[in-house]
Order: structure tokens, then sequence, then C-alpha cells
């Protein structure tokens, strides 16, 4: 099996520069405090970094199992912090239109 660690934390760490924009661009505009979408991309920060942080004890481990455990947690963290980014885009997306 092919290892995911090195994949899972190349695109955690884009994707959380991707949301800190995000939270930016919402903190200059002043559009934050109307909707959600803060909220999502704070959390999606938080479990990217999360995430950046168990792939990289995944490639750094020694032992076999841990390296397999962190590597499933950074896995699941990746997929629920992906869902909180597209909730945002949603909810950007029916505040636009």
């Amino acid at each position: 099996m092919e290892k995911k660690s090195p994949h899972i934390l190349n695109s955690s760490s884009n994707l959380l520069g991707f949301s800190l924009i995000i939270i930016t661009s919402l903190k200059i505009t002043k559009i934050s405090h109307n909707t959600h979408l803060d909220e999502f991309a704070g959390l999606a920060c938080l479990l990217f970094t999360c995430s950046c942080f168990f792939s990289f004890l995944a490639i750094r481990t020694k032992h076999e199992k841990r390296e397999i455990r962190f590597e499933t947690i950074a896995d699941y963290l990746f997929l629920i912090a992906l869902f909180c980014i597209v909730l945002a885009v949603i909810i950007l997306t029916m505040k636009i239109i």
C-alpha cells in the first residue's frame, strides 16, 4: 500500500492557506458577522493544522503501527476539514446569488 502521509501533508498545508485567505478576506470586507463562514473556515483551519501535524508524525515515526494510526487520523481530519470548506463555499455562493 502506498503511503498517503506526504500527500495529506501537502494538501492540508495548501488548503490551510486557502482557509486563512477566506478568514482574512471576510475580516477585511466585514462580512464575517453576517454569516457563519468564518466559523467554518476557522474550524477547517484547526482541522487542517491537526491533519498536517498527524501526517508529519506518520512520516517521521519509526513504528509501523503508529504510522498507520497517525495516517488514518490525518486522513479523517483532512476529510472533515474539506467538508467544512465545502460548506463555507456553499454558504458564500448562496450569499452572492
